[in-house]
């Protein structure tokens, strides 16, 4: 369920108020101090960190099957410390670029860097550096838990492998399930099974292909917040069709599609892109006929959408937040409720993709 990214305020009716009456000019200041505040939060949550030494590097990469192009010259870097959202329609290249970059296909044209090691030349020293988590992690079903991250770490010539295990049975919350038969888990915890064995080698570079897909939405915060408590250490690429999760846990986002990057920023950025970014939805409590063309006079606004004659969409002159103005423009004049719209990933994401996915 999408998250409802609003600053909202309601005027109650006075006898549907309690304790003392409040000025209608303090609710004007609160919401103001209300969106001030969220802008703040906002700024501070995306500043960047200092770089990390580049642990990924892809230059013109590409990969056809027969005539469809599903990676078609991608390029670009990820540093340690920084958490990468793939996102994409389905068919977007996005797996695929995945399964290159950890050397499960050989790309056509192209070169992959991770870790300094050419995935080309020095393929065993770059793939020890990478967990990888593909979208259908394979398992092997009669194996319990332990059994399966012992064999894992056996493959990965891990030195204490009790005590990898313990550690990433504690991260992934798989200690209950321990000594369960992996076919016999559900398919939250099968997918924590191949989280825990992505981690298992301690590995700079993380590729997580759906990382909480079949998870309830408990599960989802467990692995949302894991991420979170590792990325400063690890250069992490996650995809996912989950918008809000990339605004809850990646520091950079990238739109693919056909194979091509269309749009690489912040997801704070990505979401000022938004078509509804700072649209301010204005309801007064009594009709005001002049209202629209009040506001398009001024020179912040840059239109305005009547939804009936005492309420309206207001969309801001360069996607600017001008709530403060609205309220100051209004200032005599009863109230309803006031919305400030952050904009949505998922509108940026359709108008970016429309027209350009087949």
């Amino acid at each position: 369920m999408e998250e409802n990214n609003s600053i909202n305020t309601t005027t109650q009716p006075p006898e549907e108020s309690s304790g003392e009456a409040t000025p209608e000019s303090a609710a004007v200041e609160t919401v103001a101090a209300e969106s001030t505040a969220a802008t703040e939060v906002k700024r501070s949550a995306s500043e960047t960190q200092p770089a990390g030494e580049i642990l990924v590097a892809v230059d013109n990469l590409a990969k056809h099957y027969g005539p469809i192009r599903a990676v078609d010259g991608l390029s670009f870097d990820v540093r340690r410390g920084e958490v990468l959202g793939f996102l994409g329609p389905n068919g977007a290249g996005k797996t695929t670029a995945m399964r290159l970059i950890t050397g499960f296909l050989e790309p056509d044209s192209g070169r992959i860097e991770v870790a300094g090691h050419d995935l080309a030349t020095d393929s065993l020293a770059a793939r020890q550096k990478i967990g990888y988590l593909p979208e259908n992690a394979p398992a092997y079903g009669e194996m319990t838990v332990v059994g399966f991250l012992e064999f894992i770490g056996e493959a990965r010539g891990i030195d204490d492998i009790p005590g990898a295990i313990q550690r990433v049975l504690e991260m992934t919350a798989l200690t209950k399930v321990q000594h369960q038969t992996i076919e016999t888990l559900s398919k939250g915890f099968k997918r924590r099974v191949g989280l825990a064995q992505a981690l298992i080698h301690d590995p700079e570079v993380l590729i997580l292909d759906e990382p909480t897909d079949g998870l309830d939405p408990n599960q989802k915060a467990v692995v949302q917040q894991l991420l979170a408590n590792i990325a400063s250490n690890k250069c992490i690429i996650v995809s996912t069709h989950i918008l809000d999760e990339v605004e809850r846990i990646c520091s950079r986002a990238m739109i693919i599609s056909q194979g091509r990057i269309l749009v690489d920023s912040t997801p704070q950025d990505l979401i000022s892109r938004a078509p509804n970014h700072n649209v301010i939805r204005l309801t007064l409590q009594q009709d005001d006929p002049a209202l629209a063309s009040r506001l398009e006079a001024q020179d912040w606004c840059s239109h305005v959408e009547v939804r009936s004659a005492s309420s309206v969409d207001i969309f801001p002159a360069g996607g600017e937040n001008h709530l403060v103005d609205v309220l100051d423009l209004i200032k005599d004049v009863p109230i309803q409720d006031v919305h400030l719209q952050e904009g949505r990933l998922d509108d940026l994401f359709r108008n970016v993709t429309e027209g350009v996915t087949t």
